[in-house]
């Protein structure tokens, strides 16, 4: 079966010219040289088509799996002596998902070889079924929910799991080392409105095997839903760092009211700043701990995460980001003390454009919880163009699944915020608070401890801020700063910022926000 359709030509909005010229390229160097090899340009010509017509929901796989609990799901077991690409000596191998509990729709995988591009079969015989009555009911030509990458990624011996396409538009990576925790999605469409969310899928999935020396493979996957359809090329490369360099085109069916470009999904339930209302011996529970943000400016921005009472979304206006992500900077056993689900070892997840991405704003989403099984942390980027029916639009960004890195930021970093009432013999009034970040970085660790350091410290207006102090953390060889507020007259949350400076006024940290709930 081949799969091939001219370029697609569209219309592009000037912020994403720089990518769009990229694509405009590929198509004029085909021009006389006969069919071009399969690519984005083909993916977008069948997501531009898909566009024109009304949406259509994917048929559902039959009821018996539909109503499969998450165990019985999970003992259908895919077969590792199965793996695609296992007897061909090559360095990635492809296992995939059976459909089943919430995964109740199929997605087609397609091969790009030298010949054409074909549909990969399903084959019963690569999955070991528990109950052989379900076997028997499970259509010959079902189809695949997902795939997962494999690769010699901590030892040259073993091909580690460290990549996951699986439901809607949700892909997931890990570094060396590293256990899953947050998720990524290929779009955001109306996240946290009073309309509700809507969520795009990937519809379709073609994959280019790679070669014997190969060290990233590629992605392609078409995308589709009632608001949107999108043509996407993932370009992955597995390592101490994983980077996968995402190249997307949209087409729109209908207006979106929030349109969130690179979207990441976590958990937080509870951590160090502030009491937690759980029933739990473990002291913190997350799969990332705030949300880091690069602006143009060469400023950074650190947000604590928190499990608020109420749905909180927060918005920070930038134009063309550096780069933003959720992080899990937290990397201390001793602060979780799970055996079993290492947050310790999960990974962050850094998005970096590719192009100047104009003038929007980044948005965080925290949602209440009371169940770590549940995401309930969202941020993505919102373009502050409207988005109307009928528009092309194109992005790229890298988006590297790593550990804490020092290099983000380069300077002074938070490693912990911690909020309570005013601690031992204070004399501030009772309805104070005391914020203590403790900062770490190169930066610091070369003052000396008598250095002047200064605290800069901002709370709204009818807020006071009633001390505020910096002073070397022993314990850690960083620095702490401590100050006490009183909401007085501004109504909560209360938005606090705060930094580290030299005494002329240059920044030693990065740039702390939080919303104070008194």
């Amino acid at each position: 079966m081949h799969d091939m359709a001219p370029s697609p030509h569209g219309r592009f909005p000037a912020v994403r010219r720089a990518v769009a010229a990229l694509f405009l390229i590929a198509a004029a160097g085909a021009v006389g040289a006969g069919p071009p090899p399969f690519g984005l340009e083909q993916v977008a010509a069948r997501a531009k088509a898909l566009a024109e017509k009304p949406y259509q929901a994917p048929p559902a796989v039959p009821p018996d799996l539909r109503e499969l609990s998450y165990d019985q799901w999970r003992a259908i077991r895919y077969r590792p002596g199965k793996a695609l690409w296992r007897s061909e000596g090559r360095p990635f191998e492809l296992q995939f998902f059976h459909p089943g509990f919430h995964y109740r729709h199929t997605v087609p995988v397609y091969l790009i070889t030298a010949g054409g591009v074909g549909r990969l079969a399903f084959e019963k015989g690569r999955f070991e079924y528990p109950n052989p009555k379900l076997a028997e009911r499970v259509p010959a030509d079902l189809g695949y929910a997902g795939f997962r990458v494999h690769y010699p990624l901590n030892r040259p011996d073993y091909k580690d799991e460290f990549a996951v396409f699986l439901g809607a538009s949700y892909f997931r990576g890990i570094g060396a080392g590293q256990h899953y925790g947050l998720s990524a999605r290929g779009l955001a469409v109306d996240t946290a409105t009073a309309d509700g969310e809507e969520f795009p899928r990937f519809r379709a999935y073609w994959i280019k095997p790679p070669a014997p020396d190969a060290e990233r493979m590629t992605v392609y996957a078409l995308l589709d839903s009632p608001s949107v359809t999108g043509a996407y090329r993932f370009v992955i490369e597995p390592g101490a760092i994983t980077i996968m360099d995402v190249q997307a085109r949209l087409f729109t069916r209908h207006p979106i009211a929030k349109l969130g470009i690179a979207p990441l999904t976590s958990m937080f339930l509870f951590g160090e700043n502030g009491p937690h209302r759980f029933d739990d011996f473990r002291p913190e529970v997350h799969d990332s701990d705030g949300l880091l943000i690069a602006a143009r400016t060469g400023e950074w921005l650190w947000r604590p995460l928190h499990n608020p009472r109420e749905l909180a979304v927060n918005s920070f206006v930038l134009e063309s980001p550096r780069g933003f992500g959720l992080m899990q900077r937290d990397d201390a056993f001793a602060n979780y003390q799970d055996l079993e689900a290492r947050y310790e070892r999960r990974p962050s997840a850094w998005v970096a454009p590719q192009g100047e991405w104009g003038k929007g704003r980044i948005e965080l989403v925290q949602i209440p919880s009371e169940s770590e099984k549940n995401d309930n942390i969202v941020a993505y980027w919102v373009p502050a163009e409207s988005v109307t029916a009928g528009q092309t639009l194109d992005f790229a960004y890298r988006l590297s699944w790593r550990g804490p890195d020092e290099a983000l930021p380069p300077g002074g970093r938070t490693r912990a915020t911690r909020v309570g009432r005013p601690s031992g013999g204070s004399q501030q009034p009772a309805a104070a608070r005391e914020v203590v970040i403790d900062f770490v970085g190169d930066r610091l660790d070369e003052l000396p401890a008598n250095a002047e350091v200064v605290p800069r410290v901002s709370v709204p207006e009818g807020a006071r801020l009633l001390h505020a102090n910096a002073f070397r953390n022993e314990a850690t060889g960083g620095w702490r700063l401590v100050f006490h507020v009183l909401a007085a007259d501004a109504a909560p949350p209360l938005e606090l910022r705060a930094y580290l400076a030299t005494p002329d006024g240059g920044a030693l940290t990065e740039t702390w926000t939080y919303a104070l709930r008194p």
